[in-house]
């Protein structure tokens, strides 16, 4: 008997935007969150959970009104965690890279997936999720990603595993939510959060990122991400205070270039152009950082923050985070030299 994921059925948005599902554990990490914003391209009324979307990645970038959002939550689980219980919003780490709109340059779907297999030893992705939740086997999975390519997109691919579930899907984010206001290939992957996973996050990062010919990524704990979700102001003329005087970021289409990272992560994938952008590394000023970044095989960079996974109780952390928005001050668009 086919396994069964409890899932949404989402609708389409008005601007014809579709929303595939890549998580089934970090939808209602925004419940609580209803300030206005707008979809730029079909002028549909949206909540900051839209924002939340929109920046990092738990869904793709259709309006979260009730109208287009029917969420359906599965029981939530604790794990355990290098000796410590966590309870469901902790239990995963969330992904979202962001390359140039596919074209004719084939097989970047494939590399991000083959990437992140090579990543995880062991991993097979095989299966995606039909609308009633259940797994399907995709026996041709290599040509039916060609397939799909051709219409660009990456649809939901996964291990088959509903107590150790791995997803990866992508599709084209339209211009008018984009940086730089060009058309971008997103990819979204959601995989659990333990010590195998932790181990393997930089190469899980890297080889995808790589794989996609990105711009950027970045990877976090899913708890984290709904945090930093609150940086996002609606408007650049609102002031906007987000919470543990983390710095208000932009949103996405009022960021001026592809290259400029939305936001920070616990792990950051930047590409070659992305660093020339960022000003980094800055030999004088990134002693720190460069201790715990690794140069890709492209002139790129994976940085990582912090050396356990980020977790912004930890003081530490918070100050390491500061210190990386205070010294690259043009992520989310908060300045244009």
């Amino acid at each position: 008997m086919a396994s069964t994921l409890t899932r949404s059925n989402p609708a389409r948005a008005s601007c014809g935007r579709s929303r595939p599902t890549i998580s089934i554990h970090t939808r209602s990490l925004f419940k609580e969150s209803w300030s206005p914003s707008r979809c730029r391209n079909c002028n549909t009324s949206a909540t900051s959970r839209e924002v939340a979307d929109l920046i990092f990645g738990l869904e793709s970038a259709a309006p979260l009104t009730s109208e287009h959002w029917k969420p359906s939550i599965s029981p939530s689980k604790s794990l355990s965690w290098i000796g410590a219980d966590m309870t469901a919003p902790h239990r995963s780490l969330v992904l979202s890279i962001y390359a140039p709109a596919l074209g004719d340059d084939t097989g970047r779907t494939l590399s991000v997936v083959r990437g992140l297999e090579y990543a995880l030893p062991g991993l097979r992705l095989g299966w995606t999720i039909s609308d009633k939740g259940e797994f399907i086997p995709v026996p041709q999975r290599d040509e039916w990603l060609a397939q799909a390519e051709a219409k660009k997109t990456l649809p939901m691919l996964c291990n088959g595993k509903e107590d150790d579930l791995v997803t990866v899907s992508g599709w084209e984010r339209p211009a008018g939510i984009s940086s730089g206001g060009q058309p971008q290939f997103e990819v979204h992957a959601e995989l659990p959060l333990d010590a195998t996973r932790i181990a393997a996050s930089v190469a899980v990062l890297e080889t995808m990122a790589e794989g996609a010919h990105a711009f950027w990524g970045r990877l976090m704990p899913s708890s984290v991400a709904a945090e930093m979700a609150q940086q996002v102001r609606h408007s650049t003329k609102e002031l906007h205070a987000p919470p543990r005087g983390l710095p208000a970021l932009n949103l996405t289409e009022d960021i001026p270039s592809p290259e400029i990272p939305h936001h920070l992560g616990w792990l950051n994938y930047w590409s070659a152009a992305t660093s020339r952008a960022l000003g980094f590394p800055a030999h004088d000023r990134d002693v720190n950082l460069l201790s715990r970044s690794r140069r890709t095989a492209t002139g790129g960079w994976v940085l990582r923050l912090t050396d356990e996974p980020l977790d912004l109780d930890n003081p530490a952390h918070l100050d390491a985070l500061l210190r990386a928005y205070e010294r690259f001050p043009g992520i989310g668009g908060r300045f244009i030299p």
